[in-house]
């Protein structure tokens, strides 16, 4: 079964993430083929626009955190993919042409700060996202500490960062991190419409202002991603972050009350 489903018409490239028996968790093999159609989108003179859902009942969960847990209990034989979390960053980033996404239904962790490298985001009324970073005891991820600030303000992305909370397609729209809101069976159709409407402009004029709209800000992206990853390395496995991958193997509340000084 391909992990990325690839959907061409009228210069509009569809890729679906197709693990809806995990709710598209992110695994490194679903990195790697994402990223592979990313960077074959962006070389392809017949694709004017890309557009990125989720297949079944979610947009995705995020990491999947089966192979978390397996890459922390045996880290020496845990295999990486070859693009690998920042890959994709990075394929999505140098995307010369418009990013859009359709938020089909649940996003989590990264399935929600992927939606700070859309150029538009389409969500379903049925949809939910939320960044449950301090939940599981990690750091933030995907330039969000500064892509969002950025689309948001600081004191939605704050909240969005902090909180754990879940938060509708409404509260998306109110904040800017949805363009528009459509019912469940309007998503796809009205996200193409306008990823058709994008796709009839010539190419050279999107790749034009896909370079101006990211100049300002490249190098600052880059910068939070490599600090978001040393605070995630220094906060994995720890205490905190212990604590919360074994409540969620044992399917209970996390109890950060006791823990160390310092976590």
């Amino acid at each position: 079964m391909s992990l990325v489903l690839v959907e061409d018409a009228h210069r509009v490239r569809t890729l679906t993430l197709n693990r809806p028996e995990n709710l598209n968790a992110i695994s490194e093999a679903l990195l790697d083929a994402f990223a592979e159609e990313l960077i074959r989108a962006a070389t392809d003179d017949g694709v004017a626009t890309v557009l990125v859902t989720g297949s079944g009942r979610a947009f995705s969960v995020g990491a999947d955190l089966h192979e978390l847990t397996r890459r922390n209990a045996d880290p020496d034989g845990f295999v990486m993919g070859k693009h690998g979390f920042l890959g994709v960053l990075k394929a999505m980033a140098a995307l010369p042409k418009p990013l859009l996404m359709a938020v089909n239904g649940l996003a989590l962790g990264a399935g929600a700060t992927f939606l700070g490298y859309a150029d538009l985001v389409f969500m379903s009324t049925a949809a939910r996202l939320k960044c449950p970073f301090t939940d599981l005891a990690v750091a933030p991820e995907a330039g969000s500490s500064v892509l969002f600030p950025n689309l948001i303000g600081r004191q939605n992305a704050a909240w969005l960062l902090m909180s754990s909370e879940w938060i509708t397609a409404e509260e998306a729209h109110e904040m800017g991190l949805a363009w528009k809101v459509c019912a469940p069976e309007e998503l796809l159709p009205v996200a193409r419409r306008h990823a058709e409407i994008l796709a009839s402009k010539p190419i050279s004029s999107l790749a034009a202002i896909q370079d101006t709209l990211w100049a300002p800000i490249r190098a600052e992206v880059e910068a939070a991603q490599q600090r978001e990853v040393e605070h995630f390395k220094r906060l994995l496995g720890g205490p905190a972050n212990a604590e919360a991958l074994a409540a969620f193997a044992e399917g209970r509340a996390a109890d950060f009350t006791d823990l160390p000084p310092g976590w």
